[in-house]
């Protein structure tokens, strides 16, 4: 790794537990960046790309008070590729301009390494911002269970939003690291652990905390 502070990628497919293995870095004094609130910034009232979106789409993605009304354009997206990948085309610049500044401001500080949580770390070429990727993994099983209960939609909507991210198998091939978030709390903080250890070594720094 360089010598200025290392940034570690953090993905996983929907429901893998990204933000909770972040929170467990953070515990450790780590600071992390979560990309899905970057995103939620880019499409904020007054924002650039809310503009365009509500222009492609009208109001039936804007709430009574001109927020996004996420479940209605996830609706869309997800039901044809083709909007997503306009959708993408318009929030993803945003995204990583802003990304890049908050990264930056990572590598000048004093921590011994930091976090950039990203559900889209390798489909949105946001890999190449970091020095080391974390995949967290569970089980496809697990991703539609959880996303059906967290997200209040059916088994079948929770297939296809899992079906139309990166493969389970090419993200793990693309891994660096891996956590394994199928089990208990317990197992998550030790592999948390374990790797707070390695990053620190090989930022040239005292084991964990």
């Amino acid at each position: 790794m360089a010598s200025k502070t290392p940034i570690i990628g953090v993905t996983g497919g929907i429901a893998s537990g990204k933000s909770t293995v972040a929170r467990a870095f953070a515990r450790l004094g780590i600071p992390w960046v979560d990309a899905d609130d970057t995103a939620r910034e880019v499409v904020e009232p007054g924002e650039p790309a809310l503009a365009e979106i509500a222009a492609r789409y009208g109001q039936r993605v804007l709430q009574a008070d001109g927020r996004l009304d996420r479940r209605a354009l996830r609706e869309i997206v997800f039901a044809a590729p083709e909007e997503r990948r306009w959708l993408e085309s318009v929030t993803h610049p945003r995204i990583r301009e802003r990304l890049v500044e908050r990264l930056a401001a990572f590598r000048r500080g004093e921590a011994p390494y930091a976090l950039l949580v990203s559900p889209l770390l390798f489909e949105s070429g946001q890999a190449a911002l970091v020095d080391r990727r974390l995949v967290i993994d569970v089980p496809e099983s697990v991703q539609i269970a959880r996303t059906a209960r967290r997200d209040d939609v059916d088994e079948a909507q929770a297939r296809a939003i899992v079906a139309a991210q990166m493969p389970r198998e090419e993200r793990l091939q693309r891994a660096d690291d891996v956590i394994d978030n199928a089990g208990d709390e317990a197992g998550l903080a030790e592999q948390v652990a374990a790797l707070d250890r390695r990053y620190r070594a090989l930022a040239g720094l005292p084991g964990s905390r």
